[in-house]
């Protein structure tokens, strides 16, 4: 207990995202969390656990018909609070009890959220759970008419509760396997009901509540917004037209794909939309051809934007790379976005993440193409997949040995967890210094 009274605020972060993904395990190996008899095995209830917590749908059995109606709730808790953000539900609790929140669970929540400041955190929190409910109660009711039709009252309003809460958290889980084995959404592939409400839903979770917080607050006056809003907005604008546009000319071709213009649209579009990083898919990703697979698993490390729902790089760490490199190129000593100097440190963090996450996502495909003698290729989409906690997968996650397994959870772990708060967590800092060394000019290009 001291100990943990000791923990830095990454620290606590990562403690408690192992904690929830352990109790959530144990309760998926209860013989009713299963569907018939026996009870789930530790391996396979620890990976869903963990898919669930870090938001990222990757499964090794299909949720729809291996898991009982009280497995799935539990599937649908875990995706809430990890959506939220462990630290942030609990302070949530906290708040709605009426138990004073001190200063290190309020600096926590600073770090969970990617908040600027510690102070307005407990009126942030209040937003983030009003705006979550929103948006997941409007979710629920636009898809309603559909499930209800197809499935019936109860079920229909179950399935409408569970994929709109899975979509807003950007975390892949389905019910779908009622049709058909790790389909995902490809019997709805036509349905502009649920493809939009499930796109506006990914698109909403993946936008960040301080986002969420400045229109709210400026509504259409974006000359207003903090700069990381502008950036996150423009950014994801650029990042869901420009796939589109590649998917419809180059994969959804009527010559390749046997489908009227709509559908060929609709497909596009959301298949742009989900690899960032909500893991639904309405078209057979097997059928991809490799230059488009290429594209989605860029996406899919970029992911959705700071103190979101989404994982992956962020949309701004990208962003402040793009305009670094155009700095470089254009001579420039400063990096600009939106009229405003970028910090030398946020570059070097920006630049830190993406190794982090290309080294992390090219090591683990290497292991498990090695460990279980697969397509190197189909390794480095599901890698990416778990990192970027995304869940978009080829198949090859069921195929897996435990110790191919095993890398992909730990990579949905550092992907939702955060790849720098993974490290801060681990490094001490006791020893850090400002004494500066001597420079000296290297060339690196």
């Amino acid at each position: 207990m001291n100990l943990f009274k000791k923990a830095s605020s990454f620290q606590i972060i990562i403690f408690s995202f192992a904690a929830m993904i352990l109790a959530g395990s144990l309760i998926l190996m209860l013989p009713w969390a299963k569907a018939g008899e026996g009870h789930a095995s530790f391996g396979d209830a620890v990976f869903t656990a963990t898919s669930a917590v870090c938001v990222t749908g990757l499964v090794v059995q299909d949720t729809a018909t291996y898991w009982s109606a009280f497995g799935q709730a539990v599937i649908l808790v875990l995706i809430q609070i990890g959506g939220l953000g462990v630290v942030s539900a609990a302070t949530a609790i906290t708040i709605l009890t009426g138990r004073k929140i001190n200063l290190r669970q309020r600096s926590a929540m600073q770090e969970a959220l990617s908040a600027p400041q510690v102070g307005g955190i407990i009126k942030l929190t209040g937003f983030i759970l009003k705006i979550t409910l929103a948006f997941e109660l409007l979710g629920m009711i636009l898809l309603a008419p559909v499930f209800c039709k197809d499935l019936g009252l109860g079920k229909g309003l179950w399935y409408s509760l569970f994929h709109s809460v899975s979509a807003f958290c950007n975390a892949g889980f389905d019910l779908m396997g009622i049709k058909g084995k790790f389909s995902s959404m490809t019997s709805y592939s036509g349905n502009a009901i649920v493809n939009l409400v499930l796109m506006m839903l990914i698109f909403s979770g993946g936008l960040g509540f301080l986002t969420w917080e400045d229109i709210k607050t400026h509504k259409h006056h974006f000359k207003k917004y903090r700069m990381q809003s502008k950036v996150v907005l423009s950014t994801t604008f650029l990042l869901i037209l420009l796939p589109t546009v590649y998917l419809f000319f180059c994969e959804f071709t009527p010559e390749r794909w046997d489908m009227p213009f709509y559908k060929r649209l609709l497909c596009s579009l959301f298949q742009a939309v989900t690899p960032r990083t909500a893991g639904f898919n309405t078209a057979d990703l097997t059928a991809f051809r490799q230059g488009s697979l290429a594209v989605i698993i860029i996406l899919m490390l970029i992911g959705g934007s700071p103190g979101s729902t989404a994982g992956g790089m962020k949309t701004t760490s990208v962003a402040v790379l793009i305009s670094s490199a155009v700095s470089v190129f254009g001579r420039k000593e400063e990096t600009h976005l939106f009229g405003r100097r970028i910090a030398q440190e946020i570059i070097i963090r920006a630049a830190a993440i993406l190794l982090m996450y290309v080294s992390l996502v090219t090591v683990g495909g290497i292991a498990i193409s090695l460990a279980d003698d697969v397509n190197l290729t189909n390794c480095l989409f599901e890698t990416s997949s778990a990192i970027g906690t995304v869940g978009l997968s080829d198949g090859l996650t069921q195929q897996l040995g435990w110790f191919s397994r095993t890398i992909l959870m730990l990579l949905m772990f550092v992907g939702r967890a955060g790849g720098l708060t993974f490290i801060f967590a681990a490094i001490s800092f006791a020893g850090s210094t400002t004494k500066k060394l001597p420079p000296e000019k290297i060339n690196v290009g």
